[in-house]
């Protein structure tokens, strides 16, 4: 029986920050006290956790009841820089996975190679047919997709885990 579990996370604030990554580092530093991850991976703070997803593109996670703030500060902070900041909680859903072998799980839905993800990375990625991203966050793993294939997004998840779980 595996003891591999797979929640379902209530809704979480989601920032997308685009443009000028020195004027958004700095804004982060200051808004969210995040520091400027390095390429693919994360910073974290008592904020959220500030993630690379591109380059001229990062994410913050948040409390979703801080989200609409944290926009507000960020955009005032920002002023006339090349940026825009943009609440899209309501537009993605993610899911905690944990368990015992639960990187076995996830290497039968993404081209990731879980041996060699750091501690902080994040991987935008594919999970069956559908775009994700992928972080560990402490004792579990954080898989994030639109919210419009989330229903898809976790049965795909259920139906990889082991015979029995």
């Amino acid at each position: 029986m595996s003891d591999i579990s797979i929640t379902v996370r209530p809704p979480v604030g989601m920032i997308t920050l685009r443009g000028d990554m020195t004027a958004l580092g700095k804004a982060t530093k200051k808004v969210a006290a995040c520091a400027l991850p390095p390429m693919r991976m994360s910073t974290a703070s008592d904020t959220g956790r500030l993630m690379w997803m591109s380059p001229d593109e990062l994410m913050l996670v948040c409390d979703h009841s801080d989200a609409d703030r944290l926009v507000a500060d960020m955009t005032q902070v920002l002023g006339t820089a090349f940026t825009t900041v943009i609440n899209v909680s309501d537009a993605r859903q993610i899911f905690d996975i944990k368990g015992i072998d639960t990187e076995n799980l996830l290497s039968k839905l993404m081209p990731v190679n879980f041996d060699t993800f750091a501690e902080t990375e994040v991987r935008r990625t594919r999970m069956a047919q559908i775009p994700a991203a992928i972080w560990r966050e402490g004792d579990r793993w954080r898989v994030m997709c639109f919210r419009s294939v989330a229903l898809y997004a976790e049965d795909v998840l259920r139906n990889a885990m082991p015979v029995g779980a």
